[in-house]
């Protein structure tokens, strides 16, 4: 069994987390084969959340899986897609199922996913949503109504941010309030240039947050480029591009687990950060390598 992710978080190791994504559609044999590969070998499994904006399985019915199969999920909730009723509602549910996890995120905007005629919600964004979770842990809905009976809720808290984003100024300022809600950990987009990510993690060191890089998987030259092109906030440098470019036929991906090895290994020798969020998009039976790559096997 797992050991709660908020434990793993205060114990000063070094956090591993990776992610799961839930199919389009009910056939979920290969990701209960992902979950039985990873939930040993992580600290805790993110579920994403309608990613992209597409249509898959919701993330609750997953985590419960994960925490099933001796896991430690982490529930993440956007805001696109539910109002406050219905985001406030799955926080309780979730509790009474022990999953205490929780990501906040706004959400992809629907335009950029396979339903782009759905009507967006965002009756919250990401800073309120943790407001929200932390007024439940003192015992009131957002609109002030207190909840009935005994107890409380309480869950261990997350967010995100761009380190890459340019400018970095607005992200910088929603980090902060993220913390000021209530925030205990971060889990960073994706990140390729570690001298950049360096001088983040000095300005967010002043703050009492366990801060996790993110890790995508890069599986070729062709995928750096176009994230580049098209992904605001990922900046993956020429010379990452000119490795994965070199690698021989049908090895780039041996060669992009390499790489992201290689950078776990780096982020954990040199204390940079306090932990990674490895996400092998596509590629999760993968990221025992990647583990394996940077010595953590």
């Amino acid at each position: 069994m797992a050991k709660a992710f908020k434990e793993a978080l205060e114990s000063g190791k070094f956090v591993i987390t990776a992610e799961v994504g839930p199919p389009k559609g009910v056939d979920i044999e290969e990701m209960k084969h992902h979950i039985e590969l990873l939930k040993d070998k992580v600290d805790g499994l993110n579920v994403t959340d309608n990613q992209s904006s597409v249509m898959r399985i919701s993330t609750l019915p997953v985590c419960r899986l994960i925490q099933e199969a001796g896991g430690e999920p982490i529930l993440q909730m956007t805001c696109r897609d539910k109002n406050r009723l219905a985001l406030q509602s799955e926080l309780l549910g979730a509790y009474i199922l022990g999953i205490t996890n929780v990501l906040s995120l706004t959400g992809d905007y629907v335009t950029v996913g396979d339903h782009v005629d759905a009507k967006p919600v965002f009756d919250l964004d990401s800073v309120l949503l943790l407001e929200t979770i932390k007024g439940l842990e003192e015992g009131k809905d957002c609109a002030g109504n207190e909840l009935t009976g005994e107890g409380r809720p309480t869950f261990c808290k997350g967010a995100i941010v761009t380190p890459e984003a340019n400018p970095i100024e607005p992200q910088l300022l929603k980090f902060e309030k993220k913390i000021k809600a209530g925030a205990e950990f971060i889990q960073t987009q994706a990140i390729y240039d570690l001298d950049n990510f360096k001088k983040f993690m000095e300005y967010a060191r002043q703050f009492d947050v366990k801060i996790m890089a993110g890790i995508v998987l890069l599986v070729s030259a062709g995928m750096a480029k176009y994230m580049n092109a098209n992904v605001p906030g990922i900046f993956v440098p020429k010379d990452l591009i000119d490795e994965m470019a070199s690698a021989e036929k049908g090895k780039a991906l041996a060669k992009g687990i390499e790489i992201a090895g290689r950078m776990i290994k780096t982020l954990k020798d040199e204390n940079i950060c306090d932990g990674v969020h490895i996400m092998a998009i596509g590629k999760e039976g993968k990221v025992p390598d990647i583990l394996a790559a940077a010595g953590l096997a």
